[in-house]
């Protein structure tokens, strides 16, 4: 099985996928480009790959790709990926516009074989609350994931309220990283953020069909 992780960040998901893959499978982390302009996704890409590179036993055998949308999408090669996931990142990608989204999405679509899954864990904003244009509180309407990830093709096959939290309501000064565990506002109304406690998050499994 091949899973592609977009976004991976510090690598948190990477230290469950990678050993789970390393024997039967082949993941691919897309994430910063080592090759691109900005400084500061060199120096995220370098900080991804001491990570591997300290602990080969882990993550010897990942393979590394490029995700910098709108500009870069070295994903997998077309129609080879089984699986590609990302977690709470989606919200970060909403600044490049609606055309771009469709861009990415599709970018997903086409690196994944017929029967391939697309999972997306992202911060839940109740439907009644309005969407601000670059999703700057961190939270989105699943509603609006789902629109386009259907525009690109897909179709959704599940939900999940696996990663729900009824406490969470989406209006916080600080956005969703006014919860735990990065507390934004540092000590300021920090035991009430501690009692929501993590993001309500939409849970959602897409299948190419």
């Amino acid at each position: 099985m091949t899973v592609v992780e977009l976004a991976p960040g510090g690598g948190w998901y990477t230290e469950i996928l990678a050993p789970y893959l390393r024997e039967n499978g082949k993941l691919i982390a897309a994430g910063n480009d080592p090759q691109s302009a900005s400084e500061g996704a060199r120096r995220g890409a370098a900080r991804f790959q001491q990570k591997l590179d300290a602990n080969p036993a882990a993550f010897g055998k990942v393979e590394i790709g490029a995700f910098a949308p709108p500009a870069t999408y070295r994903i997998a090669p077309k129609g080879t990926a089984d699986m590609v996931l990302t977690f709470r990142n989606i919200h970060n990608w909403i600044p490049i516009g609606e055309d771009g989204m469709q861009t990415l999405f599709k970018q997903v679509y086409d690196s994944l074989k017929p029967g391939g899954v697309f999972g997306v864990v992202e911060h839940r904003l109740p439907a009644g609350k309005a969407q601000d244009a670059t999703a700057s509180s961190g939270y989105m309407h699943e509603a609006y994931v789902i629109k386009l990830a259907e525009g690109a093709g897909f179709k959704l096959a599940a939900k999940s309220d696996i990663n729900a939290n009824p406490k969470d309501k989406a209006d916080h000064q600080g956005g969703v990283w006014a919860l735990p565990p990065t507390y934004a506002n540092k000590d300021v109304e920090r035991d009430k953020y501690t009692a929501i406690g993590e993001s309500d998050r939409m849970t959602l499994k897409f299948v190419k069909p």
